[in-house]
């Protein structure tokens, strides 16, 4: 992978695998010379329409809407503070334990977190409105043309191949960070790869 290539990095805030792929990538910023471009994806969007879910998950999807769309208008508007703003809420999220279900459910967290990355607070309202919902539609659809749409987050394009994945339940540091990349990578060049999966049998750890 060349220097001047850009890891697109799609996530959805609310998904707990997602997040550790993101903190692997903060790893490895540290030990590759990469540059991480963090854009937001909608498990709401991914799975609109689909009334076989179950009904606690359809409340969880219910709730993403509102971080979906904050994400679009802070990608839109103040692209460089993603980052930031992924850190900030998904430490709440995933370390703090706050996850949410039902239209809102959110908000409180979004407001946090907007303070705490130097964000205008204003944009927690668009958490309830639809006027950003093209612009997240948008970067949506970027990732599932990337990778097609038979995925959940997060969704990752390493130099021209975009893949679901990867998914992991710890977060590799330092220099197994670094390989574990380099891996990818490689794998993703080859043009004829598609996919490697197993039946998970633990549940994430963030620390």
């Amino acid at each position: 992978m060349k220097v001047e290539d850009t890891v697109q990095f799609w996530f959805d805030v609310s998904c707990p695998y997602c997040w550790i792929a993101s903190r692997w990538i903060k790893q490895v910023e540290k030990v590759r010379d990469i540059k991480v471009d963090w854009t937001p994806m909608s498990l709401s969007v991914l799975n609109e329409g689909r009334d076989e879910l179950p009904e606690d998950y359809k409340e969880k999807m219910k709730a993403n809407w509102g971080p979906a769309r904050v994400f679009a208008a802070v990608k839109t508007n103040y692209p460089e503070k993603v980052d930031a703003l992924y850190t900030a809420m998904g430490n709440k999220v995933h370390i703090g334990g706050r996850v949410a279900s039902g239209f809102g459910g959110y908000d409180a967290v979004i407001k946090e977190s907007l303070d705490e990355v130097g964000l205008p607070a204003s944009l927690a309202e668009i958490a309830n409105t639809e006027e950003y919902d093209k612009k997240l539609r948008k970067f949506h659809g970027a990732a599932m043309k990337a990778v097609g749409d038979e995925v959940g987050t997060p969704v990752i394009k390493l130099g021209k191949s975009g893949f679901f994945g990867p998914v992991l339940t710890r977060i590799p540091v330092g220099e197994e960070a670094g390989e574990l990349f380099d891996a990818a990578v490689r794998l993703g060049e080859y043009p004829h790869f598609f996919e490697l999966k197993r039946t998970r049998t633990e549940k994430p750890e963030f620390d």
